[in-house]
């Protein structure tokens, strides 16, 4: 058998496709193994929404043929769709696949790995089209919960955003289909799947038409899955309709949990961004969940130094935030991608600027994370423990994304136990306090 390492960048939807392709391979011979155990073949899976999503993908190629200089080297994923000819002028890449192609890896591989071969392609990427083929993934034994991915590509063109030109158009698998991989999936004794997608909350487009719903699929898991806990990605505020938080409110699967993209605060830079909605929607959605569901998880995006954002711009982000019943924030400052709308917007934003104002929201989210885990000293959970461990401790998340330490004991490892939470650790984690083992 010979030996394959993934190392993957970016989003979830790239681990589940990561783990997908990687058991692809194994009818042709190939085992997964870490990235230090010396395999005869390395893919790199890129992100490439900031730049330094870029750098990393550079940075482990050279890592990759230190460990083993005789590997082969395939890049795959958004960079390697949007700047195929840069990465393949990387010193130590063998080839680069495409959007579509990087599913084909099995097929291609193997020439590769004999160096007496001469002539092969060194790039293998077809351009994006409105038809690209949609491809079923999901995680298996990299983490606790596996990440299934139901949705591809996106139909939303924002201005900072190269995702559609990486990936495609929207375009999903069918309920029925995404059922038949959740029960594939339980057979492993998954306990939590997160349902991930580019813009999942457009699911349901086929063949360029629009058959079914997001809120269609969830109805179905909630009425037919076996798998205990779903846990939703990201979903756009647009996407996330009333109808379907009070259906979510009342969910015995579907976990309190969402992390909802917001990008700005000011709704003049929504427009510059092509969002899709103002920051009064936005602030409905989040007044509805807390109303149904008051210990509820929300998460938020934010991007910091768009073109066009001023320091007064910028404030009405950062007090609109500091305002809102959120939980947690994902920072990121803008940057400048071809080939996208933004390029062309005036003022820019420089460096300084933009690390001034991610350092403020990282403070501000800091504040928000220890007010959300403080609220919730005295109740009591459902916490999905991890196999890792550190200090004779062990961690693992609760149904509304609590993050809970307890005293390490094999037998809760990939079990969900009834914990009540007790104190902050000095690291602003929760300590907590198992309250009964069940086999569950």
């Amino acid at each position: 058998m010979k030996k394959v390492a993934f190392y993957t960048l970016g989003c979830k939807l790239n681990f589940a496709e990561s783990s997908s392709i990687a058991r692809s391979l194994e009818p042709v011979g190939f085992v997964r193994a870490e990235f230090q155990d010396n395999p005869d073949l390395f893919v790199i899976n890129t992100c490439s929404v900031t730049e330094q999503a870029d750098k990393k993908c550079k940075k482990v190629v050279r890592e990759a043929k230190k460990i083993n200089p005789a590997a082969a080297v395939v890049i795959i994923g958004c960079y390697a769709q949007l700047k195929p000819e840069e990465i393949a002028a990387i010193p130590g890449v063998d080839l680069v696949l495409g959007a579509n192609e990087k599913f084909q890896l099995p097929e291609l591989i193997l020439p590769y790995l004999d160096r007496t071969v001469q002539d092969l392609p060194k790039l293998i990427a077809s351009e994006i089209r409105y038809d690209l083929d949609y491809h079923a993934s999901y995680s298996v034994n990299d983490r606790t919960r596996t990440f299934l991915k139901v949705q591809d590509g996106c139909d939303y063109p924002c201005s900072y955003c190269t995702i559609p030109l990486a990936r495609g158009q929207s375009r999903s698998d069918s309920i029925e289909k995404v059922l038949g991989l959740i029960e594939e999936i339980a057979a492993n004794g998954v306990k939590e799947i997160v349902l991930t997608g580019v813009n999942i909350g457009d699911f349901g487009i086929q063949q360029g038409k629009r058959v079914e719903t997001f809120f269609e699929l969830v109805q179905a898991i909630e009425e037919k899955s076996s798998i205990e806990r779903f846990r939703i990605s990201s979903i756009e505020p647009n996407l996330l309709t009333p109808e379907m938080i009070s259906f979510l409110a009342t969910s015995k699967r579907f976990v309190p949990h969402f992390h909802i993209p917001l990008q700005s605060c000011s709704n003049a830079v929504l427009r510059l961004m092509k969002r899709r909605y103002q920051r009064e929607l936005y602030q409905d959605r989040v007044a509805l969940i807390r109303s149904v569901m008051p210990n509820a998880c929300i998460g938020v995006d934010i991007i910091v130094g768009h073109p066009g954002e001023t320091p007064e711009l910028f404030l009405e982000t950062y007090q609109f935030l500091n305002e809102l019943e959120i939980s947690y924030l994902h920072v990121f400052p803008y940057s400048e991608r071809a080939n996208t709308y933004a390029v062309d917007i005036k003022p820019k934003v420089d460096g300084m600027q933009k690390s001034e104002r991610s350092k403020m929201l990282h403070i501000l989210s800091d504040k928000k994370r220890h007010a959300f885990y403080e609220s919730q000293l005295g109740n009591m959970g459902l916490v999905l423990f991890e196999e890792s461990s550190e200090n004779g401790q062990m961690e693992g998340f609760s149904e509304n994304y609590v993050r809970v330490s307890v005293p390490y004991d094999p037998l809760l490892i990939n079990t969900i136990q009834p914990v009540r939470y007790k104190s902050l650790t000095d690291s602003g984690e929760v300590k907590g306090e198992v309250m009964l083992v069940v086999s569950r």
